[in-house]
C-alpha cells in the first residue's frame, strides 16, 4: 500500500487480482503463447468477491492506494480456491499494518440430503443444493454470495447462521498469527471533516431535502448538482478564497451530509427519494416478442430501470468451452449482461465487458440456470444477452425478470418463472432501522447493506448480499428475507400478465 495518501481522491482506492496460474494443477495453458493471459471471468469473479467484504473494513476517510494480490500456486483439485484465497487476503491484510478492521474468515456451505455441509469438495457440489460462500468478522456477516435449488427462507438464514459459525476458526487462527507476526500499525489519522459538514447543512441543507423530493432521476440529480455548486462557490478553496477547504475534502464531507439528510428522512418520516412506501415495488411494465426475428426477446421496465433481453439457441457445437484448473468442460448456458454508458446518461468507453458486467450477468445466470432444463429435455446451446438501456437501482435483478421472459417467448421450458428484487437497509446508531424494497441508486449508495434476493414462488434460486456495517442482527435479516419475498411474488404476477398477453 502507498505510504501517502493519492491526493485529489474522495474515494478508497482499492484494487483487488486474483490469479490462478496453470502450473498450480499440472497444466500448461493453452493457446499459441502457452503463457497466462488476460483475467479469466472465474479470476475477475473471485477479485470481486474478495474485494467486497474487505473494502468496508477499511478505516473510513484512509485514501492510500491499496493493492491485494492473491496467486493461486497450488490446487488440490478438490477443494475451490476462491474462500482460500479469501482467508489468505484477510490474513495479509491483518499482519500489514494498514488500517483495516478485521480479519474476516470464510467458509462455503452447501445442502446435501437435508444437511447443511460446511466447505463441501468439489466432487459435493453437484449433488448440493446449495453453493454459499459467507464472509465475516467474529460478530457480523460482510457478504454472501449463492445459488440454489428454490430452497425457503429459513434454511438460508440457517445456512448463514452455521457459515458464520463455521468461519470461527480460521477469525481465531488469523489473530494467533497477528499476534506473533504482524507489523507495526500503519500511522493514520483520520481526517476530521465534522466542521465542514456543519457548515454544508448549515448553507444548503434544506435544498439537498428539497432536492430529494423530485421523483425524477435527472431531475433530482440536478438539483443535487446546483446544492453542491452553491456550497463550493462558498467552501472550497480558490484564489479568491484562499482560506477554503480542499476539494477532495469537500466532496467526501457533501456526501455526508447528503447521506444523513436521505436515511433521517427514511427513518424519521418513512419517506423515501421517490415518495414510495418502504416495502413498495416501483411500477412494472413487461413485454415479450419484441423482436419478430429472434428466438426470444423481452422488456422488462421496473420505474427508470429497463432491459432488453434477447434468447439465442444454438447446437452442441455453439457450447463454450471453459479451460478451468480443475479440467476442460463445456458450459450450454451463457448469460451476457452489458451496462452502456448512456443507460445512466453518460457518455464513455465501449469496450470488452468490465468487473462489474461479469459480476451483474454472472449473478443472473446463477439465478435462472436452476430453472432450466435437462440436456436430456432440451438438447440445445442457450444465449440470453441482456441490454440495459436505462439504469436506475438494480439492473441485475431487471436482467432476471427479462431473461426468464425471454427463455419462455423462445420456448424454452423453464421449469418456473424467476424474477428478483433489490432491496436496502438503513441502520442507525441507535439501533433504528428501515428495509426498502426495490431500492434505487441513491438508496443503494447511501445504505447500509444491500442485498439482491431471486427465486420462483417456491423458493430462492439465487440471494447476494454486501453489508457496510456491524450490528445487523439475526431479527434484522429475517425481516428484510420476508420483505424481499413479498416482493418477488408481486413482481412474478406482474410478469404473468406480460405471458398472458402475448
Amino acid at each position: 500500500y502507498g505510504r501517502a495518501p493519492k491526493p485529489g481522491l474522495d474515494f478508497f482506492p482499492l484494487t483487488v487480482n486474483y490469479q490462478e496460474k496453470t502450473f498450480a494443477a499440472g497444466k500448461i495453458p493453452g493457446g499459441y503463447f502457452k503463457r497466462e493471459g488476460r483475467p479469466t471471468e472465474k479470476e475477475t469473479l473471485v477479485s470481486r468477491l474478495i474485494d467486497r467484504p474487505i473494502r468496508p473494513l477499511f478505516v473510513k476517510g484512509f485514501k492510500n492506494e491499496t493493492q491485494v494480490v492473491i496467486t493461486v500456486l497450488q490446487h488440490d483439485l478438490e477443494n475451490d480456491p476462491d474462500v482460500v484465497g479469501m482467508i489468505a487476503a484477510s490474513a495479509a491484510l491483518t499482519i500489514s499494518g494498514v488500517p483495516f478492521m478485521g480479519p474476516i474468515g470464510a467458509a462455503r456451505v452447501g445442502y446435501i440430503d437435508g444437511e447443511l455441509v460446511l466447505n463441501p469438495t468439489v466432487d459435493q457440489l453437484p449433488d448440493s443444493a446449495l453453493d454459499l460462500v459467507v464472509a465475516g468478522t467474529t460478530d457480523a456477516l460482510m457478504m454472501v454470495e449463492s445459488e440454489a435449488k428454490e430452497l425457503s427462507e429459513e434454511t438460508f438464514l440457517d445456512a448463514l447462521m452455521f457459515a458464520h459459525r463455521g468461519m470461527q476458526p480460521v477469525i481465531e487462527a488469523i489473530i494467533e498469527l497477528a499476534e506473533h507476526a504482524a507489523k507495526e500499525p500503519f500511522d493514520f489519522q483520520a481526517e476530521d471533516h465534522s466542521d465542514v459538514v456543519t457548515a454544508i447543512q448549515g448553507l444548503v441543507g434544506e435544498d439537498i431535502k428539497a432536492a430529494y423530493t423530485h421523483p425524477g432521476k435527472h431531475a433530482r440529480h440536478e438539483a443535487v448538482g446546483a446544492a453542491k455548486k452553491k456550497a463550493s462557490a462558498a467552501l472550497v478553496k480558490t484564489e479568491e478564497n484562499p482560506d477554503g477547504v480542499e476539494s477532495a475534502k469537500f466532496a467526501t464531507a457533501f456526501k455526508e451530509c447528503e447521506a444523513h439528510v436521505l436515511r433521517r428522512d427514511i427513518i424519521d418520516n418513512g419517506h423515501r427519494v421517490d415518495g414510495r412506501a418502504l416495502d413498495k415495488v416501483r411500477s412494472i411494465v413487461s413485454e415479450v416478442g419484441l423482436f419478430p426475428r429472434t428466438h426470444g426477446s423481452a422488456l422488462f421496465t421496473r420505474g427508470e430501470t429497463q432491459a432488453i433481453v434477447v434468447a439465442t439457441l444454438g447446437t452442441g457445437e455453439d457450447e463454450q468451452y471453459i479451460d478451468a484448473l480443475t479440467g476442460t468442460y463445456k458450459e450450454k448456458f451463457l448469460l451476457h449482461y452489458n451496462f452502456p454508458p448512456y443507460s445512466v446518461g453518460e457518455t464513455g468507453r465501449m469496450g470488452g465487458a468490465g468487473r462489474r458486467e461479469i459480476g451483474h450477468g454472472k449473478l443472473a445466470w446463477r439465478a435462472i440456470r436452476p430453472m432450466l432444463p435437462t440436456s436430456e429435455e432440451f438438447p440445445y446451446t442457450i444465449r440470453l444477452v441482456s441490454e440495459i438501456t436505462e439504469s436506475n437501482g438494480s439492473s441485475s435483478m431487471a436482467t432476471v425478470c427479462g431473461s426468464s421472459l425471454a427463455l419462455m417467448d423462445a420456448g424454452v421450458p423453464l421449469k418456473k418463472p424467476v424474477s428478483g428484487i433489490a432491496m436496502g437497509l438503513i441502520l442507525e446508531p441507535s439501533g433504528e432501522f428501515a428495509i426498502l424494497s426495490d431500492i434505487l441508486g441513491d438508496e443503494d449508495h447511501l445504505g447500509d447493506m444491500d442485498f439482491k434476493v431471486a427465486g420462483t414462488r417456491e423458493g430462492i434460486t439465487s440471494l447476494q448480499m454486501d453489508i457496510k456495517v456491524t450490528g445487523i442482527t439475526e431479527e434484522i435479516m429475517r425481516k428484510a428475507i420476508a420483505q424481499a419475498s413479498a416482493g418477488r411474488l408481486h413482481i412474478l404476477d406482474e410478469m404473468d400478465k406480460a405471458i398472458d398477453g402475448a
